[in-house]
């Protein structure tokens, strides 16, 4: 009687269009990964600015309030209760944006504009068209995007 050997020589590993599939596949999950990373860091430095935004808005808002300043007033003086330093001369912006923190938003030079809070964003801000000692009307920023992507899409009650 003759022995056969029945056992199958299995070969190990893969071929090189299995590793390539592979590979390619890797490739595309990790691509796809990237993509939604970059879209959640453009959605976060949006909200963001638009924080940023609001917070001076209500600043705006406040300070006229508490001076009793209607919209499109440029004139500090006639109201009660008006210190030195909130002269027109000196402009709403110094009211509302100062560095040691007792004004209605904390910045870095006092009456500068505020800035985003991811450095590197690239988004600036820019007193809007009514600035200066003006209060604006409701629904007008005070300060906005230099990136209209950037922006609230509606200012309605603001």
């Amino acid at each position: 009687m003759k022995l056969t050997n029945t056992q199958i020589n299995s070969k190990r590993g893969m071929t090189l269009l299995e590793l390539t599939v592979v590979i390619l596949v890797l490739l595309s999950l990790i691509s796809i990964l990237f993509v939604g990373a970059r879209a959640w860091k453009k959605g976060s430095d949006r909200a963001g600015a638009i924080m940023v935004i609001r917070n001076a808005q209500q600043g705006v808002r406040a300070a006229a309030n508490m001076k009793g300043i209607q919209p499109h007033e440029t004139s500090w003086l006639p109201y009660a209760g008006v210190e030195a330093d909130d002269s027109p001369s000196a402009g709403l912006e110094t009211v509302v944006f100062k560095a040691d923190g007792s004004g209605y938003v904390t910045v870095e030079t006092d009456g500068a504009v505020p800035t985003h809070p991811a450095d590197g964003s690239g988004v600036t801000f820019a007193f809007g068209q009514d600035a200066g000692a003006t209060v604006p009307p409701l629904g007008s920023l005070y300060i906005d995007s230099s990136d209209a992507d950037y922006s609230p899409d509606s200012t309605v009650g603001w």
